[in-house]
């Protein structure tokens, strides 16, 4: 494996698709948004059987949404960061990767079991640190072994924490020349399994500042990391890889596609087809829960498949039965979010507390339309 073993402060750039924050304020404001949801009659029953919830970030507006299931009913709950992307669990923990930094939230059963209502809770997580890394950039999280790994995009490496630095870059592709701060070639997703960064994947084979932009809507490629070799290249805006059930998987999104591909030949096959913008994947089992994103009206969509009709897509989350390749279970936004990144299963926890580390917006309302 190509690894790159130096360490540096990162410089704060600005670019094209990620503009700085003026302040630490996230960009919400004290509008007044509604967030209006719907969801499948079987979703509670899918969650309870797994004993799990599920994470979703809305970098648009600035959250990270808890969705579990109480009493037969769906019940999300929204937390503010500063644009949240990323997101990895394990038993003991949540990272949110934001615009400047890695938010570490800590499992923490003492407390859990103290919330009013009694009862209500069977985990919280509680904001306790972070690490700042400057504005990476920030995609995919993956914690590998005790690890976390970061996928950074502005500098076009995966990268890890360091106690006395932004970051530390320890992979790039072979075909990036330099570390600078040029989003080169748009890296985006990781999968990891065994203890290792597996593969990833990338708008294009690109060298320069932003170039992918230009041959995003045939260049898309995932890369081994082990090796740096591409096994598949001529896709559209490709997102999340995920490893599960022996097979690799990632989300073709600018199709609106869920598909498996083989390493060592570059076979691909269609899983299902999906009403929106695919990006942000957890399997568990045969369910594979798909992210769902809306378009914007703006020039980085121009040519895009999946843009053709907008308005057809939609936005929130699908449960893909993978044996059939059949829609089990949904929950959507109708109103309030447009776009997500990312979404990872919380498993063993059926209805979590989670404090984030920013005030939420009191003028927000949040309600089922069913």
């Amino acid at each position: 494996m190509s690894s790159i073993t130096s360490s540096f402060a990162t410089p704060i750039c600005e670019s094209d698709s990620f503009v700085p924050a003026k302040s630490s304020t996230p960009e919400r404001g004290q509008e007044q948004r509604d967030f209006h949801y719907s969801y499948s009659e079987s979703l509670p029953s899918i969650l309870a059987g797994l004993k799990s919830s599920l994470l979703i970030t809305t970098y648009t507006t600035g959250n990270l949404v808890a969705v579990s299931q109480q009493e037969g009913r769906i019940v999300p709950s929204f937390h503010t960061f500063d644009r949240p992307m990323g997101v990895a669990a394990k038993e003991n923990g949540i990272a949110v990767g934001t615009r400047h930094q890695v938010w570490f939230l800590r499992s923490a059963p003492d407390i859990a079991v103290k919330l009013e209502p009694r009862g209500q809770f069977d985990a919280a997580f509680l904001t306790r640190h972070s690490h700042y890394t400057g504005d990476i950039h920030c995609h995919d999280l993956a914690w590998v072994g005790n690890e976390l790994w970061i996928v950074n995009t502005l500098f076009s490496c995966l990268c890890t924490m360091h106690p006395e630095y932004n970051f530390a870059p320890r992979w790039k592709p072979p075909f990036v020349s330099a570390l600078v701060a040029e989003d080169r070639c748009h890296l985006n997703g990781l999968a990891a399994a065994d203890g290792k960064p597996r593969f990833v994947t990338a708008m294009a084979e690109t060298d320069s500042k932003q170039s992918w932009r230009a041959v995003k809507k045939t260049a898309g490629c995932v890369i081994d990391v082990a090796s740096g070799t591409t096994i598949v290249r001529g896709l559209t805006m490709p997102h999340s890889p995920r490893l599960a059930n022996g097979q690799l998987y990632f989300l073709h999104s600018g199709l609106g596609h869920l598909e498996t591909l083989d390493p060592t030949n570059g076979h691909r096959e269609v899983v299902c087809e999906l009403p929106g913008y695919t990006r942000g994947l957890s399997i568990v089992g045969s369910l594979a829960f798909v992210g769902l994103s809306k378009v914007r009206l703006a020039s980085d969509w121009d040519g895009v498949p999946i843009a053709k009709h907008p308005d057809q897509l939609k936005c929130g989350v699908w449960v893909i039965d993978l044996k059939s390749g059949n829609v089990a279970g949904r929950f959507e936004f109708l109103t309030g979010a447009g776009e997500l990144f990312d979404v990872q299963l919380l498993p063993g926890v059926s209805h979590p507390f989670l404090s984030g580390p920013l005030e939420d917006n009191p003028l927000w309302t949040v309600k089922p339309l069913r």
